[in-house]
């Protein structure tokens, strides 16, 4: 390029390689979403395989999907650091070693190493670089690309339950895992595609960095060793404020302090409690009824297909002019939906029914990933967004963690899957109903924190009462009228005084 024209990055080109990067990206979000909720097909089999309870067996997706949601500021850290392209072909590297290591596994403690943390790990490595990498090729179809990408989730899980009964039928859940991780393998190739934006900025940066040093070194040279003493000797102060900079670069603590924010985040981790619980024992349930394997598979394709539909649906009704301006009512509302079809759920006893529940749950949860992040955006804005997912999806892993689990441990106590049901339809109705109060409290108080804003800028007299008063007051303090003479002249004695004349 020419010498005017070196350091400029170029613009998001928003098409042609571009399209490339978002089928890439369809493949690494399809999997990290998916993947976890894919899995529930064997769960049956190795709890007989090893002899083990429902909350043991449902520890191994429960750290798979906390690990995912745990690892993302990491994730982040290693794509500003090295770029999408390396971070994903060695996330998809990692799930396909976690997988294949989990088929030669002996003990479900071996199981949750290999699945639940390599696997899961290589995972959160796939996610967040492929959401970012779409950002830097689009600009104006930004919105488009983000939609066709975030679809690989529906359409993936669509893919792996039928797929995964297929391949257990025919290989057992050994041999399955041995070809997942195979399959898994795809993603080192989807990060292949991921080409790097933006080659002449980087080159441009590097020069100006070694004509940093060059010139630093030239007047360290001439000033002899007064210039290694304060670069060399910096305070521990100076030191650690550098580090908190660093950390405060990828996670603005000063979130906490937003009302908004931490009405988000409450709700949030509460409704996680009971968020990926029924995902993960559909299946199971369905087989616990008396029903075939493939249909009880099938269950998980008919979820998949409602919620690849109600995702671009919701986020269409959710930019209208008469949802828009309350969104976060519209949040509230989805999730208190979700919890009540899990409290119908018990409900249906026959195949009918569980198709019935598996098309509104789809509907439902489909409603709820479309405005997970664009409520939170809404409420914290562009600028702090990037920070905020972070520290949300730390928060969340916990009880993403606890979810499962939790949910096993009823299955085993009352040896009925309908408590596990009723709980999280609990749970997720609270979460709502939450988020529905306090989101009208905010509105409340936003509402008179812009009144009072807007009465003090009409009435500028007001504002300038105070400082006029204490201006005035200054003023007469330090008149030089006739009756402030006796305390000047003993001010000047106790300066004579005190200067010893």
């Amino acid at each position: 390029p020419a010498p005017a024209e070196a350091g400029r990055a170029p613009g998001p080109p928003d098409g042609g390689w571009g399209w490339v990067v978002v089928f890439g990206a369809f493949v690494s979000i399809g999997f990290a979403y998916a993947f976890p909720k894919g899995l529930a097909i064997f769960f049956k089999e190795i709890q007989d395989f090893f002899g083990t309870s429902y909350s043991e067996i449902a520890w191994v997706s429960s750290i798979m999907l906390a690990t995912t949601y745990g690892a993302g500021p990491i994730s982040s850290i290693l794509v500003n650091r090295y770029g999408s392209r390396p971070v994903v072909m060695f996330g998809g590297l990692l799930c396909g070693v976690g997988m294949i290591s989990a088929a030669f596994c002996t003990s479900i403690l071996q199981l949750y190493i290999c699945v639940g943390f390599i696997t899961g790990f290589g995972l959160a490595l796939n996610l967040q670089p492929s959401v970012i990498i779409i950002g830097k090729y689009f600009l104006k179809r930004r919105p488009i690309a983000n939609g066709l990408a975030m679809a690989g989730s529906p359409v993936m899980l669509c893919t792996l339950a039928p797929l995964n009964q297929f391949l257990f039928d025919n290989f057992g859940w050994r041999g399955s895992f041995l070809i997942l991780g195979a399959i898994l393998l795809n993603c080192c190739v989807a990060g292949a595609l991921f080409r790097p934006i933006g080659p002449g900025t980087a080159l441009a940066k590097t020069q100006v960095t070694e004509e940093g040093k060059d010139a630093l070194k030239g007047k360290i040279t001439e000033d002899g060793t007064e210039m290694k003493v304060p670069m060399e000797n910096k305070t521990e102060e100076e030191g650690g404020k550098d580090c908190f900079e660093k950390v405060n670069q990828y996670l603005d603590f000063s979130l906490f302090k937003h009302r908004g924010f931490l009405i988000y985040l409450i709700g949030n981790v509460l409704m996680f409690l009971g968020f990926f619980a029924p995902i993960v024992f559909l299946a199971p349930y369905a087989k616990h009824t008396g029903i075939d394997e493939y249909s009880a598979a099938f269950l998980l394709s008919i979820l998949a297909i409602v919620d690849m539909v109600a995702r671009p649906a919701t986020g269409i009704i959710a930019n209208s002019r008469w949802v828009r301006p309350r969104i976060q009512y519209f949040f509230s509302f989805a999730i208190t939906f979700n919890g009540t079809c899990h409290l119908l759920c018990p409900l249906a006893s026959s195949y009918t029914g569980l198709i019935v529940y598996s098309s509104f749950f789809g509907l439902a949860f489909g409603m709820v990933c479309a405005m997970l992040f664009e409520t939170l955006m809404d409420l914290v804005g562009a600028a702090r967004f990037t920070s905020a997912v972070g520290l949300v999806t730390i928060a969340e892993c916990c009880t993403i963690l606890l979810g499962p689990p939790i949910g096993g441990i009823l299955i085993d106590t009352f040896g009925d899957y309908k408590y596990m049901f009723i709980k999280c339809g609990a749970v997720m109705v609270l979460a709502g109903t939450f988020l529905f109060i306090m989101n009208y409290y905010n509105y409340r108080m936003l509402a008179k924190e812009e009144k009072e804003r807007k009465t003090k800028e009409e009435d500028p007299k007001s504002v300038r009462t105070e400082n006029e008063g204490r201006k005035n007051w200054n003023k007469d303090s330090t008149r030089d009228g006739p009756e402030m003479k006796p305390l000047r002249e003993e001010g000047e004695g106790e300066k004579k005084e005190m200067n010893g004349t």
